[in-house]
């Protein structure tokens, strides 16, 4: 039986052999006839026409004959609970939020008392220079008797946007408070400083604008430029040839420039270096080009110029000149919420179309009226001004030579900016930064801050460990901050 079986599979090898060799043999004869067959060799049009030609061309008729076919599509069903099942089973949903860091995974001191020129962080008092509080206004006695009057006249909050039930004279009374003091025909009040940017710009700039902005500006402009749509073109930080170089080449190659609307944004003082912006330099160029200006005067007002009127008095501009100012008061005045002031029609255009106005609840009546106070205290006190600029120049003084570090701030600017000698431009200058200033507060009670950035941010300067000088640092402070910045960065900047 076993011999039986072997020959059958013998002869089914065989038969399989043979009808293989019958297949090629077909192949081969028909190819054969085909280079044989009299029009394989014709001369069409004085051209000899080969045998492979009219293969090609019989191939070229089965492709396009295949192509011209539908595709086959396997009937469809619906699934069953299994598939269903199995499916949901194995399916991972991609995650909602980025994968945690070690550097997102760090938490920032927590402030046990008020942000002043001293603070308390775990129990311990230490000297604040985290706060742009730069008149030492926080805790005034002034401000607390004025916001403690209002809440008990007005309450906390005002439950409505000023178009709709949430305008209270008290906010009247501020924004004509802010124009009188400033040289300007009106000004708005907006909830939350942030939100002054974001509102303000998308207010004037629509999509198909020109933008000129700064590369440095901080994240609330950046933000607002986004919204607005509008064609964003940044120049170099501060550098007033790249700015005439990028007006130049706009108003060249766009043909339309001169029937669009066109800005330049800037800040007056930078938070992101500290730098002044040269405004006489900023407003010949505006007009040369035929452009608008938006200043943004958050880290300016109540610090530059001889009464604290901000950048337009520093550099003696007529504040006429500027077409949009916009302020963040929860610096200086020390209070929250922020203003954008210029001329009346500037004004009357975002009570009816800016966001941040329109849809937003008021400013809480007390810290309007806490703005008010802060103003009148500004006046009646310039030597607060006097004693800013006096710090500012003793604690730049004492930095001028801490080991493998440099000052990158203009000289009578409220932010001291101390960046890398030596910078690689990587997360490593971070890490070493906020060595610094992690071992100044454990060793030396001194709260400094990195100036690091969320993944938002897209300003690409430098960072630094940035300093916010107050009226309300004494002496002591100040060398005691200068000291102990020296000594740590020799200790971290030579290993």
């Amino acid at each position: 039986m076993v011999e039986a079986m072997d020959t059958f599979q013998i002869d089914t090898l065989n038969a399989m052999a043979s009808a293989v060799m019958n297949m090629v043999k077909a192949a081969s004869d028909w190819m054969t006839f085909a280079f044989d067959f009299p029009f394989a060799r014709a001369v069409v049009f004085g051209v000899h026409i080969g045998g492979h030609l009219f293969v090609e061309g019989l191939l070229l008729v089965v492709i396009l004959f295949l192509l011209s076919q539908k595709s086959y599509k396997p009937p469809k069903r619906p699934l069953s609970k299994k598939e269903i099942d199995e499916l949901c089973d194995e399916w991972v949903p991609e995650s909602l939020i980025p994968s945690i860091t070690k550097e997102m995974q760090c938490e920032p001191p927590v402030l046990e008392s008020a942000a002043g020129p001293h603070t308390v962080i775990n129990g311990k008092e230490v000297v604040n220079f985290t706060s742009a509080n730069y008149l030492g206004l926080i805790g005034h006695k002034k401000l607390l008797e004025s916001c403690t009057s209002a809440l008990e006249k007005y309450g906390v909050g005002s439950c409505g946007p000023r178009g709709f039930y949430g305008t209270i004279d008290v906010h009247l009374d501020c924004e004509a408070r802010i124009a009188k003091f400033l040289g300007t025909p009106d000004s708005i009040l907006y909830s939350y400083g942030l939100s002054t940017m974001f509102s303000a710009i998308p207010a004037f700039c629509k999509k198909g604008d020109i933008v000129i902005a700064d590369e440095g500006v901080h994240w609330g402009i950046q933000n607002g430029l986004y919204l607005s749509r509008s064609t964003i073109v940044y120049f170099k930080h501060n550098n007033m040839e790249s700015l005439q170089s990028t007006l130049e080449k706009v108003t060249q190659d766009n043909k339309r420039a001169k029937k669009l609307r066109r800005y330049i944004v800037v800040e007056a003082v930078y938070q992101n270096s500290g730098q002044i912006a040269p405004l006489d330099e900023i407003i010949r160029l505006k007009e040369k080009y035929f452009f608008r200006v938006l200043l943004d005067e958050s880290n300016s007002f109540g610090v530059l110029g001889s009464s604290g009127r901000g950048l337009t008095e520093h550099y003696g501009v007529p504040i006429e000149k500027i077409d949009i100012v916009t302020t963040a008061m929860g610096h200086a005045l020390a209070t929250e919420g922020g203003f954008c002031t210029g001329s009346a029609r500037v004004i009357d255009h975002q009570r009816l179309s800016s966001s941040g106005y329109v849809f937003s609840a008021s400013l809480p009546p007390y810290l309007a009226s806490a703005a008010i106070t802060a103003i009148d205290v500004l006046e009646e006190n310039p030597e607060l001004i006097t004693k800013l600029k006096q710090n500012i120049t003793t604690l730049r003084k004492g930095l001028s030579d801490v080991r493998g570090l440099e000052i990158g701030s203009d000289p009578q600017s409220p932010i001291v900016f101390l960046k890398l000698k030596r910078s690689t431009g990587s997360s490593s200058d971070l890490e070493l930064l906020e060595d610094i200033a992690d071992r100044v507060l454990k060793e030396d009670n001194i709260f400094v801050a990195t100036s690091k950035r969320s993944k938002l941010d897209k300003c690409t300067l430098a960072v630094g460990i940035r300093l916010f000088v107050s009226a309300g640092h004494t002496e002591s402070d100040l060398q005691k901050a200068c000291d102990s910045l020296n000594r740590i960065a020799a200790i971290v900047l030579s290993i």
